[in-house]
């Protein structure tokens, strides 16, 4: 990899970890969190549910003003709200204060998951831009190695208010690194006004896109599987399993060692086979991976073992979807590229979002529920799959 692109993988990957390391590293903390604020599962679980949709929602303020204004601006105003929302979250008294203000810390959040990719599409484009989506998710996915683990470190010597006394502190270097390793990428000729009447056009024109649409939510529904796990995995590992904070996040980091370890073979396998191929491959392996995993956890054989390795297929599988459908799903719209970037990342969080409301009435401790969501959306995935890449597609991207 040239040292310039792995220079501009690496920023662009360490400030899209933001998002990530605010739900990663307090996962650990989830149960002394219910304890501590006299919760219950379902509200603790809703801390993040409210983090997605305002993550999702977000996003399609900081796409159009990246097109009007440069990437660079949108960044500090997102980081901004972020490290207000995370002093909120430090100080929250309840759980209703604690959700509220996890809602606008993913406000600002957004910020620095919308913009990255509208950066990549101003750099590169086709294998170039997958190669890249996937050096970023290669760093993006030491996260859940990493936050989880340094979470559990944090509540070993303090209590889970330390964790947004970390997170703050990752803010603040955010910052930094926008204002003296991120340039601008976007040329003041190739700024786009912002409109009610350009923004309705260019939503319309994208929504109405059945390949940007289809992809965008093969991806979504591959996200929304695992943000499920985010949010079951700590209280099933720990209750039904009896794992330590600690080993939790090493069983935890398992998933994402499957999946940055595909995901570095996304651009490589897209050019050897096509882009087409590797998706229909990989979500077909996905779906057999959860459905297997569902069998298995149900009928009670092999306990937590083979559930970690199920996850680990299946999350194998996901590293290759997710990154291939983004580059996929905005090749063909480079000159919104930032719209299309924050609508894709809006759907997809909103979809994640409904997934865990929707199964969070069903969860009751163990590992069933969640596998079976886990399943669904693989499913959905898969159909969703097989509807787009099964008929022509734009010459960008065939």
């Amino acid at each position: 990899m040239r040292n310039g692109l792995f220079r501009s993988a690496l920023v662009l990957g360490l400030l899209s970890c933001i998002g990530p390391f605010s739900i990663d590293m307090y996962l650990p903390a989830m149960p002394q969190i219910a304890r501590g604020l006299n919760a219950d599962v379902a509200g603790v679980q809703t801390t993040i549910s409210a983090y997605f949709l305002a993550f999702g929602i977000a996003q399609l303020v900081y796409g159009p003003w990246a097109d009007q204004s440069g990437r660079k601006p949108p960044l500090y105003l997102g980081v901004a709200i972020y490290l207000i929302g995370t002093a909120g979250c430090y100080l929250a008294p309840s759980i209703g204060a604690l959700i509220g203000w996890r809602f606008v810390q993913a406000l600002g959040a957004a910020a620095v998951m919308v913009v990255p990719r509208a950066i990549i599409r101003d750099m590169h484009t086709g294998h170039e831009a997958t190669r890249m989506m996937a050096a970023i998710m290669l760093v993006i996915s030491v996260s859940p190695m990493l936050a989880p683990l340094a979470g559990s470190a944090v509540i070993a010597v303090a209590d889970w208010r330390a964790i947004f006394g970390v997170l703050a502190i990752a803010g603040l270097l955010s910052l930094l690194m926008i204002a003296f390793l991120l340039p601008e990428t976007l040329r003041p000729e190739d700024r786009v006004p912002v409109s009610a009447g350009r923004l309705l056009s260019g939503a319309r024109h994208l929504l109405g896109d059945r390949v940007f649409m289809g992809l965008t939510f093969t991806g979504g529904f591959g996200m929304a599987s695992f943000f499920v796990f985010l949010a079951s995995a700590s209280f099933v590992y720990t209750g039904q399993f009896g794992l330590t904070p600690t080993q939790f996040s090493l069983a935890f980091a398992a998933n994402a060692i499957g999946f940055f370890s595909a995901s570095q073979m996304a651009a490589t396998l897209g050019q050897r086979f096509g882009a087409r191929r590797v998706v229909l491959w990989a979500t077909a392996g996905f779906a057999v991976f959860a459905l297997l995993t569902l069998a298995v956890v149900a009928a009670g054989i092999g306990g937590l073992p083979l559930l970690i390795a199920g996850l680990f297929m299946g999350n194998a599988c996901l590293g290759l979807v997710i990154p291939t459908t983004m580059v996929m799903a905005l090749d063909p719209h480079g000159e919104i590229a930032g719209l299309a970037s924050s609508l894709g990342g809006t759907l997809q969080m909103l979809a994640g979002g409904a997934v865990v409301m929707l199964s969070g009435p069903f969860f009751d401790g163990t590992a069933v529920p969640m596998v079976a969501a886990i399943a669904a959306c693989a499913l959905a995935a898969l159909a969703l799959a097989l509807w787009v890449l099964l008929r022509p597609l734009p010459a960008e991207i065939a």
